[in-house]
Formats: structure tokens, sequence, C-alpha cells
């Protein structure tokens, strides 16, 4: 265990801002856990690859860096394969392992930054994948108890975008680990039309692959997101809004190229960057923060941004947005203020 006093936090978050703590503890194994202190929320941070904050201030406490390491498949049977990953592995890179042990399941959410730990507190997705899909269990350490626990698929509560960790009991958990089910036999799920339209345009010869899936993806994001040692930013900064059947009848009545995806239960998913893009805010700046030209959903430092200058640049977008089509916007990432 590492621990460094009064860090800069400017490399540990992908917006490139400028913060500082009291302290920077890094856990690199279980056995860590037990030798830390009490985590106080109202003092102290839980940290993972940084992909998801927006500090607004420094954090007066300890930050605590998620970098548990390790992969190892621990269970096959009928071409089901179960693998288990530490929190502070690199999402990316675990995707890059799985397709290279020749397991499928996680191609589309193939280039999602951040780190394993995080990607149940978000419940990561892309092109019509969640994490939800292939999560077996979440390994954490419970700060209420001081104790481990196991939380099945079930008890995590996963949402869109969100989850027990996130919404439900947001500062109770220590995620260390992670399990996953995979398979051997690889499914396509190409229904999203902007990753089909991309496979097509590949002319791939043979049988597609979950390969052909994950590097069909990553192009499609290299297209959409700035690279954030360029332009620092956290990927989409808005959830695409789920609104009632009431409330989408009205839109497509108003608004008829809204793109929506239907839900099973009536209700309707919007297109938040396309809602952003009518309201002509692409290229909208607040100081060192800038609605990004390459895609209306990402947010970019240009260079000396402050957490302020991209919040308050959020909630001009939400305005807008909520003037022009009566809908409220909501951040992807965690607004951290002390």
């Amino acid at each position: 265990m590492k621990v460094t006093e009064r860090p800069s936090l400017k490399s540990l978050n992908t917006f490139g801002l400028d913060s500082s703590a009291s302290s920077l503890v890094e856990i690199e194994c279980e056995e860590d856990v037990l030798a830390l202190p009490g985590f106080d929320p109202a003092f102290d941070l839980i940290l993972g690859g940084g992909s998801n904050v927006v500090f607004l201030t420094d954090v007066p406490g300890t930050v605590y860096l998620n970098r548990i390491r390790g992969i190892e498949i621990v269970d096959e049977s009928d071409g089901l394969v179960h693998i288990e990953a530490g929190a502070g592995e690199n999402w990316p890179q675990l995707v890059m392992w799985s397709l290279d042990q020749g397991l499928n399941g996680l191609e589309n959410l193939s280039l999602i930054p951040g780190s394993t730990g995080a990607a149940p507190i978000q419940n990561i997705g892309a092109y019509d994948v969640e994490l939800s899909s292939v999560l077996e269990s979440v390994t954490a350490w419970d700060w209420r108890t001081s104790c481990w626990i196991i939380l099945d698929r079930e008890q995590c509560h996963l949402g869109y975008r969100d989850s027990i960790f996130k919404s439900g009991e947001p500062h109770r958990y220590l995620i260390t680990s992670i399990r996953l089910v995979l398979s051997r036999r690889f499914e396509a799920r190409i229904s999203y039309a902007g990753l089909r339209d991309e496979i097509d345009r590949a002319n791939i010869a043979g049988e597609l692959t979950a390969r052909d899936v994950s590097n069909a993806v990553i192009r499609l994001r290299r297209q959409k997101i700035p690279d954030p040692s360029e332009s620092g930013n956290a990927g989409s900064f808005f959830k695409n809004p789920v609104v009632d059947a009431a409330k989408v009848d009205e839109l497509k009545q108003t608004h008829p190229g809204l793109p929506c995806w239907r839900l099973e239960d009536g209700r309707g998913k919007l297109s938040a960057a396309w809602m952003i893009q009518f309201c002509g805010l692409k290229g909208l700046s607040e100081g060192g923060a800038k609605v990004s030209e390459q895609h209306a959903l990402v947010l970019v430092n240009l260079g000396g941004a402050s957490g302020h200058d991209i919040s308050t640049l959020s909630v001009e977008i939400q305005k807008a947005v909520n003037e022009s089509f009566g809908v409220r916007l909501e951040p992807e990432p965690r607004l951290i203020e002390f």
C-alpha cells in the first residue's frame, strides 16, 4: 500500500482537471483493504480510472485509489466461462484479454474508458449491450460492517447507468473484484444501426467474429469521442433520457426526426446528442470547456478548464434542452464537490 501526501489529482481524471487531496492511498491487494482507516464520505473519495468524475473542489481527506489487479478463469462448463477480475484492472484491456482467450460477450463494450471496478457502478453499456448481461457477482468491502460481501447480479440493482453502488448506497462498498460469465460460442449483437452499418462498410470476408465486432466498435468510438490525452473528456456526458409513452408521442409530433428507442414497458429512450445538436449547442464554450465538434454528447477540456467550467456548461445545455423539448438531461459523470 503506497501513501502520498498532498497529491495532485490532475493525471488521475480523464478531464485533466487540476485538483488535489490531503493524501492518496493506492490499494494494491485485498490485504491492503484490511489495513485501511475508516472511510468518511464527507471528506474521502474512492477513485478508479477517473473517467467518470468532474472535480469541482479539492478532496479534503483521503483519495483511495483502487489498483487491485489480476484476471483469471475460475470455472468453465458447457461453453460458459466464469472469469474474475480485480477492480483495478483497466476495462479496455480486460475486453482485449477476453477476446485473446476466445471468450465472447464483451466485444460491444470495447474501448469504454475506466477501471473494471467502476463497470458495475455505472452498469456500463454501449451498442445495445450492458454489463448486466454478463455480470455474475461483485465482491466488495462493506465499510458499514467491516467485512467482505458478495453481491449477485440481482442484489446489485443494475439499471440504466445505475446500480446500488451509485444511487442505492453510494458510500457503503469498496469493490475489489467482479465475476463475469462469458461464452465460447459467439452470438453477434449488432442490432444497433450505426454498428451494423460500420460492419457492412468493413466488407468482412468470411464469418463475422467477436473480434470483428470489437474492431467496429473501436472505430466508431474513435470517430465520436476525442482522445482524452489530447482533449480531456469523460466520454458521453449525458444519459439518453427515458420518458413515458405519452411524452414520446408528443415529441414525435413536434420533432419527427428525434431518434427514439422504444422499451418493453412502452417508454422511450431519446437521443440526447440529437437534442443538443438540434439546439445549436455544438461548439458552445464556457471558460476552458466546450461541447465537442466531434460529438454533441461530449464535453471537452480545451486546456485549463475548471470543474466549474464543465458544470456551468452542462447546466446551460440542460436548460436549453429542457426549454426546447421539456426533457431534463442527467449527467453521467459524478460531480465531486466537498
